[in-house]
């Protein structure tokens, strides 16, 4: 699904009134629904600091790239950290370490095969269970790349990541806008919130004028220039356009760019369309990681990836961040 255009407009509530008057109704169940599973969930203290990397948007917002560096932080000051997600997109039922020699991303969705070249990566939908394993096997405090609006873990630091380019949106619950849940609700339980990437969107939203929690920047860097010559660029990711950008800003030659939906598994016959379309222009291939994982693995020698990182404005904000489940672990 490629959310509607109407969610992330800069015009704010003032857009597409029918068609949000109209989908109201069903963000009013989906709210009680939300409500409702908090109200009978209570959530489990662990022995060890658990960190919560989430969204209040539905799509992307950089969150995985923020987790990924929070863990990469807390490594260096030598703790030990694992992954939590659900796997969205995979088929994995239970709880089960992530391996991506044996794994695909239908087994446990595109993210975790990411997050298990940086850390030990737990996957499945009861994050108790999947908790207790990765503390068995020798974790000493526990990243949740999403999650926020999970209630079975008590969290010693709740992190929203937020795209500064949108925001809040609309600033309605999904379906009517791109909120999982009202905003206010969210941000009394958020410790701080990661505007990533550029834009002004902080400044333009009221329900976050009372925010008493750290308010940090960051953006997402290349990590190296783009490849000569002409460039086909292809991504199923929250926000592909983001990707586009960054290409061109960055000076790629691209001659054409395809969006798929967020985590679309690409199929024998996108494989086909793609390279020919390529070939036409007689460009090479280029996308993002996260797709990366998704394409047949006997074609991935062929095809162009442009990694990114997260880097925060300011070095020393990580460590400020991070400061309190450091203290803990030590």
């Amino acid at each position: 699904m490629r959310p509607p255009e109407f969610w992330n407009t800069r015009h704010g509530r003032a857009a597409a009134p029918v068609s949000r008057t109209l989908l109201l109704p069903i963000s009013w169940l989906y709210q009680a629904v939300s409500n409702w599973k908090f109200s009978r969930t209570t959530p489990t203290r662990l022995p060890v600091p658990v960190i919560c990397v989430g969204n209040i948007n539905m799509g992307g917002t950089g969150k995985t790239p923020l987790a990924i560096k929070l863990a990469q932080h807390l490594m260096g000051q030598g703790l030990h950290p694992a992954f939590l997600t659900r796997g969205y997109g995979g088929n994995q039922r239970g709880s089960v370490r992530v391996d991506p020699k044996l794994h695909s991303h239908r087994n446990v969705g595109d993210e975790p095969l990411l997050l298990a070249e940086i850390a030990p990566t737990f996957v499945g939908p009861d994050r108790l269970a999947s908790a207790q394993m990765a503390i068995q096997a020798g974790a000493n405090c526990l990243i949740m790349d999403d999650g926020f609006q999970n209630s079975s873990l008590a969290k010693d630091l709740s992190v929203l990541a937020l795209d500064a380019e949108i925001g809040l949106g609309n600033g309605y619950v999904f379906p009517a806008g791109p909120l999982r849940e009202p905003a206010g609700r969210a941000l009394q339980r958020a410790d701080a919130i990661v505007w990533i990437g550029p834009g002004e969107m902080a400044k333009q939203h009221t329900e976050l004028d009372t925010f008493t929690g750290a308010v940090l920047s960051a953006k997402l860097r290349a990590e190296a220039k783009p490849p000569t010559g002409k460039l086909l660029a292809f991504a199923g990711i929250g926000r592909p356009e983001k990707f586009f950008s960054s290409l061109r800003t960055a000076g790629a030659e691209l001659v054409q760019e395809i969006a798929f939906a967020d985590h679309h598994a690409f199929s024998a016959k996108d494989v086909t369309n793609l390279t020919k379309w390529a070939e036409k222009y007689q460009a090479r291939l280029i996308t993002t990681t996260k797709d990366a994982v998704r394409w047949p693995a006997e074609l991935r020698a062929d095809l162009l990836v442009w990694p990114v990182a997260l880097e925060f404005a300011k070095p020393d904000d990580v460590e400020k961040l991070l400061a309190g489940v450091i203290y803990s672990c030590t």
